[in-house]
């Protein structure tokens, strides 16, 4: 299987036609299991394919989102002036969602702590973030994230990147994960004043949702 893309688009053309012609029937999904590979480029992270017709307006947004660290779906409304109605769904009573990666990665400072571990041994492998904890699992009723970790390697004098999934759509999930990865990965390579290196995406999951192979037959 191809593992190295020179940028996210070829991963989302080559990914469309692959689980198409490879994937197996999975909960309404059409799915590949344990996908990896490199994108040797992160931050040409645009999505350009025209019928795909995504929105990076919205995956800034989200993005932003992140920074804030703000769990509250009602903080992601105000920037990009509307709710998503997936997140709508998502929200907890109070309208809080687990997956707001950002509100995960600032818990127990984890950015900060990575910068600190990777500025003190550049070599090190304790460099992680953790997402997904199955020890929360009681408080995954309505949102579970789809992320276990991104873990971060100084090699060469750059910083490189794996993310470990353990479920990812190709259509919304990875399109717009992968924009906030590379982004979060530009931060830390900034905050560490060395170059951005690769993106390893791993999912043990990878599908695409049959809906969307209907409504989009031909492509």
């Amino acid at each position: 299987m191809r593992n190295k893309f020179y940028n996210a688009n070829e991963v989302f053309n080559h990914f469309w036609f692959k689980i198409q012609s490879k994937g197996v029937e999975f909960d309404n999904t059409l799915a590949m299991f344990n996908v990896g590979f490199e994108i040797q480029h992160p931050l040409k992270n645009t999505i350009e394919t025209p019928w795909r017709e995504w929105n990076k307006k919205y995956a800034e947004a989200e993005w932003q989102w992140y920074l804030s660290g703000d769990p509250s779906i009602k903080k992601l409304g105000k920037i990009y002036g509307k709710v998503p109605k997936i997140w709508e769904r998502m929200a907890d009573n109070k309208g809080k969602v687990r997956s707001n990666y950002g509100w995960q990665w600032q818990r127990k400072n984890q950015i900060d702590k990575v910068v600190k571990l990777l500025k003190e041994k550049p070599d090190t492998r304790k460099a992680s973030i953790s997402i997904y904890d199955a020890k929360e699992f009681d408080t995954y009723t309505n949102d579970t994230p789809c992320t276990y970790a991104v873990n971060f390697t100084i090699s060469q004098n750059r910083l490189n990147m794996s993310v470990v999934m353990r479920s990812n759509d190709l259509w919304f999930g990875f399109c717009n994960d992968q924009y906030c990865f590379s982004m979060l990965h530009k931060m830390i390579a900034d905050a560490l004043s060395i170059d951005q290196g690769t993106y390893y995406h791993f999912a043990q999951n990878f599908h695409i949702y049959i809906k969307q192979l209907q409504d989009h037959a031909g492509y």
